[in-house]
């Protein structure tokens, strides 16, 4: 009974995190709107991030000691991982928001767990349950809800091409990084600070080279702060404790909580708004990720 105060406060915490990176679909779209280039501001967000947790690794010696081990192979491996982590996916979703709502990109994300099962079928021999074929369906039928009659052109195909690679991207995130943490050899800082850092240096380059880095205000330089030491740096360390104490179950529904809070603050920071066919759409995906989550974690 004394660990359950404890526990309740790790969820809460949790939550507060999943909050936290739902602002930052907003705060993104402010930066898009002051006419940040999409892949600059995506690159000096991850740049910025990965700068913070350089004097953290280097003043650890446990963490420089495993910097110090790694092979070329394991080179290889964080520098792939870097480039579909950041470079791929974080590019094509700050892509996908400046033409796209951010409910709408929220939907095709969360997809991704859906595409994950069923590519594990083919990559992992891991069958879907029967369970996880209904929750499947009824995600394949909450995307067609929201979306259908559509019709896919200009502006909005751009953006759709742009939300289903981040999808396909977070898809073959979590398979390579499941491979990739089987290495005992690693730790999870180092793992994020090597890969992070190679992806987000690509990255940057990338949208330098092609979009320019537009005329920085104190506002844009702030939200980039804001988003690399509080949203990402100081997010995902306290996100990563709270998996010490939380159940894989508990930390699905948890982060699952992410989509309508997006819709909300987009409803009321961004002017977006959702008809009811749109709503019934998001609940409808929402509900099919977590029956193949649930299924599939425990």
């Amino acid at each position: 009974m004394s660990n359950k105060p404890a526990h309740t406060t790790t969820i809460l915490l949790a939550v507060f995190i999943t909050f936290l990176w739902s602002t930052s679909w907003v705060l993104i779209k402010f930066g898009l709107k002051n006419n940040l280039p999409a892949l600059s501001f995506a690159g000096l967000r991850y740049f910025t991030a990965f700068l913070c947790l350089t004097p953290i690794v280097l003043t650890s010696p446990k963490e420089r000691a495993v910097l110090r081990s790694l092979s070329r192979t394991d080179w290889g491996w964080l520098a792939l991982l870097g480039l579909v982590v950041i470079t791929l996916t974080q590019g094509a979703q700050f892509l996908s928001l400046s033409y796209l709502p951010a409910a709408m990109v929220s939907l095709v994300l969360n997809t991704t767990s859906v595409v994950v099962g069923v590519a594990g079928i083919y990559l992992l021999k891991e069958s879907p349950s029967r369970l996880q074929w209904l929750g499947i369906a009824i995600t394949v039928f909450g995307v067609g809800v929201y979306f259908l009659p559509i019709s896919i052109t200009g502006v909005l195909g751009l953006g759709l091409l742009a939300a289903v690679s981040t999808m396909l991207g977070n898809a073959a995130s979590s398979l390579l990084g499941r491979k990739i943490n089987l290495q005992e050899h690693l730790s999870p800082l180092v793992v994020t600070f090597v890969s992070m850092g190679i992806g987000s240096v690509v990255l940057l380059i990338i949208g330098v080279v092609t979009q320019g880095i537009g005329i920085l205000t104190l506002t844009d330089w702030a939200i980039i702060a804001w988003l690399a030491v509080v949203n990402t740096a100081f997010a995902f360390t306290v996100w990563n404790h709270t998996l010490q104490t939380l159940s894989a179950v508990e930390s699905s529904i948890i982060n699952s909580l992410m989509m309508p809070q997006i819709a909300i603050l987009a409803f009321f920071f961004l002017g977006e708004t959702l008809t009811v066919k749109e709503i019934v759409g998001l609940i409808l995906v929402g509900v099919g990720v977590l029956v193949v989550q649930l299924r599939k974690r425990t």
